[in-house]
């Protein structure tokens, strides 16, 4: 393995500090019937669990199959500052006051109107690997 770079079953502090550390978009990699599936979201990162909200396509293949990946990635004029990728288990969460909660959080970290958003559905992420490096 290269110096910088790490594979790991949990979220190593270096990473959570870099996932918490500025409002950077994810990829979400969702997969059906072979076909994958990425799209940009906002997300928030805490205790081992990524928190997105989101609707149409991604929704419906989380919950077809719910094994999927993000990738987040910080530039700086191009040149890429530090990469995470992780890899986890997707819970649709069809509980309105939770995903109330969780689009408020996000809003927040994306500097939007709390409110911004509210067709949206709430996905919980269970974090399985991360894979990160910093540059």
């Amino acid at each position: 393995m290269r110096a910088g770079s790490s594979t790991v079953t949990t979220v190593p502090s270096e990473a959570e500090r870099l996932l918490e550390s500025e409002p950077v978009m994810a990829h979400f990699g969702t997969c059906v019937d072979g076909r994958p599936h990425v799209a940009p979201v906002w997300y928030r990162y805490e205790d081992d669990a990524v928190e997105i909200v989101t609707t149409g396509r991604k929704l419906e293949n989380v919950r077809e199959n719910p094994r999927v990946s993000l990738s987040i990635q910080a530039d700086d004029a191009g040149r890429t500052k530090w990469m995470v990728t992780l890899l986890g288990t997707a819970t649709v969460v069809d509980d309105e006051d939770e995903t109330a909660a969780a689009l408020r959080r996000i809003n927040e970290k994306y500097d939007v109107p709390p409110d911004a958003y509210a067709e949206n559905t709430l996905v919980r992420i269970e974090i399985g690997s991360a894979t990160y490096r910093t540059y």
